[in-house]
């Protein structure tokens, strides 16, 4: 029996996954520069759920700057030859809620900008991705002038910037609860 299509009504989406762990990532496609590049950093963390969980099957993707500040313009992210850095690329989590890229330290887009790295996350239970910024730490006068950053109370700014560790940066994320992480809209 049809309906008269006035008379249809909206319906929920459907969630995300979990079929992204075996689906999406390619060989590389973690690895926006090769891990033993001399200037290579890892930037890893992990995705928690409210409850401070992993999500063993989430995906997520990066967007980056150069360490020169320039936003790449070079053709081929899916292609890994080795050389060319093209700002982007893709993890999934392990079991453990676990994801690691090796990149580049980006650099700011403009001068007295803070450098960050654009992060979209995909997981089961989600109807849409989300996007968060993983900001730098090192240049606190940058990350202080930040308009984003300085939008938002301290405890909730927090949730947006990266922790050093030995070999790059650390940035967990976590999907809702106490110390949920900052999400964007994206229009």
């Amino acid at each position: 029996m049809s309906r008269p299509a006035g008379d249809l009504q909206p319906t929920p989406g459907q969630t995300v996954g979990p079929f992204f762990g075996y689906a999406l990532p390619y060989d590389g496609s973690s690895d926006l520069v090769p891990p033993t590049h001399p200037d290579a950093v890892r930037f890893h963390g992990r995705v928690l759920d409210g409850a401070g969980d992993p999500v063993p099957d989430a995906l997520l993707e990066i967007w980056q700057a150069g360490p020169d500040g320039a936003v790449p313009r070079a053709a081929g992210s899916l292609h890994r030859d080795g050389f060319t850095f093209t700002g982007w690329g893709r993890a999934s989590t392990d079991g453990t809620g676990h994801y690691s890229f090796a990149t580049l330290a980006p650099g700011p887009t403009a001068p007295g900008s803070a450098p960050y790295l654009a992060v979209t996350v995909f997981a089961r239970g989600l109807l849409n991705r989300l996007f968060t910024r993983a900001y730098l730490p090192g240049d606190d006068a940058a990350l202080v002038a930040d308009p984003l950053l300085a939008s938002l109370d301290p405890e909730r700014r927090a949730t947006l910037v990266a922790a050093a560790d030995d070999r790059g940066f650390v940035f967990d994320i976590r999907l809702q609860g106490d110390g949920e992480t900052v999400f964007l809209a994206h229009g």
